[in-house]
C-alpha cells in the first residue's frame, strides 16, 4: 500500500515530503533509538517515532524509509522539516501514540518485515 493511502485511512498530517507520498510500505518499524533503527529497519518500512529532531530525517534517508511518522502530538522542529523535505523524506503526524498507530498500521496489513 503506498503512504498516500495510509495518511488518508489513519487521518495522519502530512508535515514535509508531500511530494513522496507515492512511496510503497513494505514493512513497519517502531522504535525511538535512532542505533536501533540504522541497524535494523529494512528499506521500504514506514517508521512510526516520538522523536522530533533532524536526525530522524537523515536515518530515514541513509535507511531508504518511505516515511516517518510522527506519534503522540508532538511536533516536529523547524530543522526536521527543511531537512525532511530536502532528502525527500514524508514525515506524517498523528495525535496517537506509537502504540496506537502501529495496531492501526497492523489493521491494514502493514507487518514488521517486508512480505
Amino acid at each position: 500500500m503506498d503512504l498516500a493511502k495510509i495518511a488518508a485511512k489513519l487521518g495522519l498530517q502530512i508535515a514535509a515530503g508531500a511530494a513522496s507520498l507515492d512511496r510503497d510500505v513494505r514493512a513497519g518499524y517502531v522504535s525511538d533509538l535512532l542505533s536501533d533503527v540504522i541497524a535494523n529497519a529494512q528499506a521500504g518500512a514506514l517508521w512510526v517515532t516520538i522523536q522530533t529532531h533532524a536526525n530522524i530525517a537523515g536515518v530515514a534517508a541513509l535507511n531508504d524509509l518511505a516515511g516517518v511518522v510522527i506519534a503522540h502530538g508532538r511536533q516536529p522542529a523547524d530543522e526536521l522539516l527543511a531537512k525532511a523535505e530536502d532528502e525527500g523524506i514524508p514525515l506524517l503526524l498523528t495525535p496517537l501514540t506509537s502504540f496506537e498507530v502501529v495496531g492501526q498500521l497492523y489493521k491494514l496489513g502493514v507487518r514488521g518485515t517486508a512480505s
